[in-house]
C-alpha cells in the first residue's frame, strides 16, 4: 500500500464525505478510493468511517487518524516546498516595514546592491516607528530595533542594539564627566515623552565583572528639561550640548568618530529596561519562509557582519 496516498484519499473523503467527490477530486477510480481507505481500516484494526445514506462520518478512531495524518501531510509538503524552493529564483514584491532612522542608515544604503543581486525583487516599503499589524498591513518583513515583545512572528537577530551614554564634549567639560551611573541623576538627560519612571539601567562589563556570577546592576532615575520621541533629534540635541542621551551605536558611530560626541561610562553596558535589545527582521509565523524574505534577511545579515560594520574601530569596550 502506498501509504502517503491512502492517507490523501482518507483525507480528502473525511472532508468531502463521498468516495466519488474523492475520486473526482484526485482524478482516480471510486474503486480506488474505496480499496485505500479499506487498506488503511485493515492495517489500524478499526474502521474509519460510519457509512450512512447522508455519506461518510468519522468515527472516533477516525477523527484521531485525520488529526495527525493532516500533520504528516503537511510535513511532506513543506519537504517537497522547501527542497524544490532551493532552485527557485526569489521573485514578487517584498513588502517591508523599517524604523525611519535605521532604514535611512542601514536598510536603504544597501537596497541597491541587495536589487542588483535579486533583480526579479520589487519593493513595497513603509517607513514608520509605529509597529505595524504586519497580517492586517499586508507586510512581509519588519526591521524592529530595541526589545522585541512577546508575540506569535518569527523573528531572527541580525547585529546587537547597542546603546551607549554619550554628550558633547563641551556639555561634559560645562557639567563634569560622569564616572559612575549614579553620576547622571544629576546631569540633564534627554528622555522619551509619556514616560513618567523613565530609568536606565546599568549592568558592569569590566574583565572582572564578567567572571562574576553575579553582575552589579544600578538602577538611575533621570531628569531633565527635554522629552523626544525621535532619536535623530535626541542625536542632534546631544550635539549640540543640551543634554546627555542613551542611544544606540548605529546611530552615533559617525559623530563619535568625528568627535561631536563623547562616549562615557564605558565600563558599564546601559539599557532602557532589562530584556536584551538586538536588531531582529520579523515575519509573520509561516512553516515555509519564502524564497524573498529568507533572501532579504540573509542578505541584510552578512552585510551588518558580527560584530556589526557600525561598531567597527570604535573604543566602546572598557580598556584593561
Amino acid at each position: 500500500m502506498d501509504y502517503f496516498a491512502a492517507a490523501r484519499a482518507f483525507v480528502c473523503a473525511a472532508e468531502l464525505q463521498s468516495f466519488s467527490k474523492t475520486a473526482n477530486a484526485l482524478s482516480v477510480k471510486t474503486s480506488t478510493v474505496s480499496r485505500y481507505v479499506s487498506e488503511l481500516e485493515r492495517d489500524l484494526g478499526i474502521a474509519l468511517f460510519n457509512r450512512s445514506t447522508r455519506g461518510l462520518v468519522l468515527t472516533e478512531g477516525g477523527r484521531l487518524f485525520r488529526e495527525h495524518a493532516l500533520l504528516a501531510l503537511q510535513a511532506l509538503d513543506d519537504a517537497r516546498e522547501v527542497t524544490s524552493s532551493l532552485n527557485r529564483t526569489p521573485q514578487g514584491v517584498l513588502r517591508v516595514t523599517m524604523p525611519p532612522a535605521f532604514g535611512r542608515l542601514h536598510i536603504v544604503p544597501h537596497l541597491p546592491a541587495f536589487m542588483a543581486r535579486y533583480p526579479d525583487i520589487d519593493f513595497d516599503i513603509v517607513s514608520t516607528d509605529e509597529t505595524l499589524n504586519m497580517i492586517d498591513a499586508g507586510i512581509d518583513v519588519a526591521i524592529r530595533t530595541g526589545v522585541l515583545p512577546d508575540s506569535s512572528l518569527m523573528a531572527r537577530r541580525l547585529a546587537p542594539h547597542r546603546r551607549i551614554v554619550c554628550g558633547s564634549p563641551a556639555y561634559f567639560a560645562r557639567s563634569g564627566t560622569p564616572r559612575v551611573p549614579g553620576d547622571l541623576a544629576a546631569r540633564d538627560a534627554l528622555r522619551v515623552p509619556l514616560v513618567q519612571d523613565d530609568k536606565w539601567y546599568f549592568t558592569q562589563v569590566t574583565a572582572d565583572a564578567r567572571a562574576s556570577q553575579v553582575q552589579e546592576q544600578v538602577l538611575v532615575e533621570l531628569q531633565g528639561r527635554l522629552r523626544v520621541d525621535d532619536s535623530e533629534a535626541v542625536l542632534a540635541l546631544a550635539v549640540a550640548g543640551c543634554g546627555v542621551a542613551l542611544l544606540p551605536t548605529w546611530l552615533t558611530s559617525t559623530a563619535l568618530r568625528e568627535g561631536r560626541l563623547q562616549h562615557v561610562l564605558p565600563e558599564w553596558e546601559a539599557r532602557t529596561g532589562r530584556a536584551e535589545p538586538a536588531v531582529r527582521a520579523v515575519y509573520p509565523p509561516k512553516k515555509i519562509v519564502s524564497s524573498k524574505v529568507r533572501a532579504f534577511v540573509d542578505f541584510y545579515a552578512e552585510a551588518f557582519g558580527e560584530p556589526p560594520y557600525w561598531d567597527d574601530g570604535l573604543a566602546l569596550e572598557p580598556q584593561p
